[in-house]
């Protein structure tokens, strides 16, 4: 069965100070952190990628990543597909005008519906601007083959996951029995001398996070197509309201659907600030010296 990975990468960090993020150039030959992500896919098995876009950003996203990417892929056997989340690409509905005005992106539910009809089989999805590590790529790729009815979340450690130059936003999770209990989606949570803190209340370092690392069955798609109308009718503020995935999960665990988390101890890293670039450009060259990546990062596929 194949195994795809859809990889999230239609928006543009507000917190960055323009410029978009995913094609920021990390490793030592300039490769950006996409590519980490698709070289970790495909040796762990993924023999198809998509990724979600925006037109107004496609061209340079096709001369950064995707066009190498697509001559890399091609002798391996791996196929290539773009999507495009367009804001404007949303069912009519009662009180749609409600919207008229918007510019903030529907979020990411909304953006993998834009895969509708590219997608057959059960498949993970991951954000662009994320490193998250091999060995979550393993287990993604195992639970699709064995599972490719079910649904999973790819868990973090928090302590793992946080920034030194500011406050992150992370869906710390209830787990019981290796199963999702709830998300709670936690903003602005920052390094504290002893652990981690949102708004002065104290975290516990050793939870499990949503990093946006899901495994679906090809079903979810529909699961998306019927519940975004919902979302559209149902939102508060027309202008900033988000169809998110860990929001979609917690409504689903609601209702019963079960999750299985799969914990990771690997370490996250991303370019959420600026000032967060430095750090993880150290981070890769650690990798490299510790003989994770190859030089020529492709060779050994």
């Amino acid at each position: 069965m194949k195994k795809t990975l859809v990889i999230l990468a239609a928006g543009i960090g507000s917190r960055y100070g323009g410029g978009v993020k995913q094609l920021e150039p990390v490793g030592p030959n300039g490769e950006i952190i996409i590519d980490y992500s698709i070289h970790d896919a495909i040796a762990a098995g993924f023999q198809k990628i998509i990724f979600i876009i925006r037109h107004d950003i496609e061209a340079d996203f096709r001369e950064v990543i995707g066009d190498r990417i697509e001559k890399i892929c091609s002798p391996l056997g791996v196929e290539i597909a773009y999507a495009f989340q367009e804001i404007t690409d949303v069912p009519a509905f009662s009180g749609n005008e409600k919207a008229t005005g918007r510019t903030k992106p529907w979020g990411t539910g909304h953006a993998i519906l834009a895969c509708d009809g590219l997608i057959d089989e059960p498949f993970a999805v991951i954000n662009a601007d994320d490193y998250y590590g091999r060995n979550g790529y393993k287990q993604a790729a195992e639970f699709v083959s064995a599972h490719p009815n079910d649904y999973a979340l790819i868990g973090y450690v928090l302590k793992n996951t946080l920034s030194d130059n500011g406050g992150v936003t992370r869906g710390i999770c209830t787990v019981e029995d290796g199963k999702l209990i709830g998300i709670n989606e936690t903003k602005n949570i920052v390094k504290a001398m002893d652990g981690a803190e949102a708004n002065g209340i104290r975290l516990d370092v050793e939870s499990l996070v949503s990093m946006n690392f899901w495994c679906y069955p090809k079903e979810f798609i529909s699961v998306l197509r019927e519940g975004f109308p919902e979302f559209l009718k149902s939102m508060k503020d027309p202008l900033k309201d988000e169809y998110l995935l860990p929001i979609i999960a917690d409504g689903m665990l609601k209702k019963g659907v079960e999750f299985s988390v799969l914990p990771t101890e690997d370490s996250w890293f991303g370019v959420t600030y600026k000032e967060d670039k430095a750090a993880v450009v150290e981070s890769f060259r650690k990798l490299y010296d510790a003989g994770v990546y190859q030089t020529n990062l492709y060779a050994d596929l």
